[in-house]
């Protein structure tokens, strides 16, 4: 297996050119939304643009494991609210679909938030209904749910909570985690040397299960341990260190997955790229 590196990249322009904005920094994985992420519609993807997708994705040599989109910041898939709960669970379908129509085989998304309206239990439940209607929906699309900074009412940031939704979820097959490293830092788990990645990652194992990580985003963090503030920074200039993405590239368990920088410089992204290619090159010329 191999560690595909990359970034969420801009489709500014069409779906189409995000494939080509990817192999411009040296990727070998991207992220990219395949709509407006702040809005809730969207034009439907028409024939050409699918077609010109698929075309730029053979050109430059991605395949859908290589790719991780993600949805709409809008979409609370834990709404206390009816009403509010119907129009994210349609815009997520949607979303997947848009995937489906892609070719690609993933779909990151956060969680969602109770509002402080209703019990945590009771908000990852209805997550976990949506991502069953979801799946029954639309086939072939893998449900991604990212763990969360725990901001506000945000779930998701603890790995009991991941676990809780994905028991929920009926189709096991279907289901996985993306683990964002500032996100998880500031949830209170400690990255900062080999030591506590050992731990955190540990315990990510028997409350979660590698079975499950189907992405990640590698991300420093300009907020402080368990501060649950989610500011993301360039690798090696936050609170994390560099540790913790020697110790992902090292690890094999992080291998055949997208593993996307979401930092705040894209103009060093092609940078940040190469060291942690380089890091992962370096521990398979070590095997």
């Amino acid at each position: 297996m191999t560690k595909y590196i990359g970034a969420h990249v801009s489709a500014s322009g069409g779906v189409w050119n995000a494939p080509k904005n990817a192999h411009e920094l040296g990727a070998t994985a991207f992220g990219l939304f395949t709509k407006n992420q702040r809005r809730w519609e969207a034009k439907p993807l028409g024939e050409d643009d699918i077609r010109k997708f698929k075309a730029s994705c053979d050109k430059y040599g991605y395949k859908p494991e290589q790719i991780l989109p993600h949805d709409s910041y809008l979409i609370n898939l834990g709404h206390p609210e009816p009403e509010a709960l119907e129009k994210s669970r349609r815009a997520f379908i949607d979303e997947m679909s848009r995937c489906r129509q892609l070719g690609l085989t993933l779909l990151n998304f956060h969680p969602g938030s109770h509002l402080r309206k209703i019990s945590e239990s009771e908000s990852l439940a209805l997550v976990a209904e949506s991502i069953n209607i979801a799946l029954e929906q639309v086939p072939g699309v893998k449900a991604v749910i990212e763990n969360t900074a725990g901001q506000g009412s945000n779930l998701g940031y603890r790995f009991e909570q991941l676990a809780e939704i994905i028991e929920g979820v009926e189709d096991k097959s279907r289901v996985g985690v993306c683990i964002d490293t500032c996100h998880t830092f500031v949830a209170g788990y400690d990255l900062r040397i080999f030591e506590a990645c050992e731990q955190t990652f540990a315990e990510f194992s028997k409350v979660v299960g590698f079975e499950y990580l189907a992405g990640m985003h590698i991300n420093d963090s300009k907020a402080e341990l368990g501060s649950r503030v989610d500011r993301h920074h360039s690798l090696g200039q936050g609170y994390i260190g560099e540790a913790a993405f020697r110790y992902i590239m090292e690890d094999t368990r992080f291998d055949g997955i997208p593993l996307i920088l979401e930092t705040i410089d894209d103009t060093i992204w092609a940078q940040e790229i190469a060291w942690l290619k380089g890091l992962a090159c370096q521990t398979e010329a070590a095997v």
